[in-house]
């Protein structure tokens, strides 16, 4: 079963894998190591953040070298490349990519918040499980819009980009009559 999709019983059932608190020994052990573990998987989703910046900034990179390689290619003059449609598939490709991976990161993201949540129910105060209640938890986009929410379309704006460059180059008639509708 996907963790994301789990109910809160089904994540303690994996994250109390002992299920046995009285394991520990009569000192506060159990507390220290709780408290511990739950500061190094804060730390892996801050991670993960830092991690999905990364890729989004390398897939703009790319996306934004396709297209300045297809402006130094000159499109639209009468001697067109015909590498126009291999660059302008490939930024489809990795626009989909990009796309996908968004997706990953925030499944993943979804799935480290529900076990957070889980934690800080034996924590003495649980700070961002009140946070997200505080922000109707993303159910009211005038209180939060998840970051995801608008990060998601970005690879479609390149891969929208990219295809108006492939039917530009591939179809020669389109692009003239394009350019006379928009004169």
């Amino acid at each position: 079963m996907v963790l994301a999709s789990m109910e809160p019983e089904e994540i303690n059932s994996k994250l109390y894998a002992s299920g046995n608190i009285d394991a520990y020994d009569a000192t506060n052990s159990y507390n220290a190591h709780l408290l511990e573990q739950y500061k190094i998987y804060l730390t892996s989703a801050e991670n993960i953040s830092n991690r999905r910046q990364t890729a989004n900034s390398f897939f703009v990179t790319v996306n934004t070298a396709l297209i300045s390689l297809i402006s130094y290619l000159n499109l639209g003059v009468a001697t067109s490349s015909k590498l126009y449609w291999v660059i302008s598939l490939a930024g489809i490709a990795i626009s989909y990519m990009w796309y996908r991976l968004v997706r990953s990161y925030k499944d993943l993201n979804s799935a480290k918040f529900k076990v957070i949540h889980e934690i800080e129910k034996s924590l003495p105060i649980s700070p961002y499980d009140a946070e997200w209640e505080a922000v109707g938890r993303g159910g009211d986009p005038k209180l939060y819009l998840p970051f995801t929410h608008i990060e998601i379309y970005v690879p479609w704006v390149f891969v929208l980009l990219h295809f108006i460059v492939f039917v530009i180059s591939s179809y020669p008639k389109v692009s003239s009559w394009l350019f006379c509708v928009a004169s």
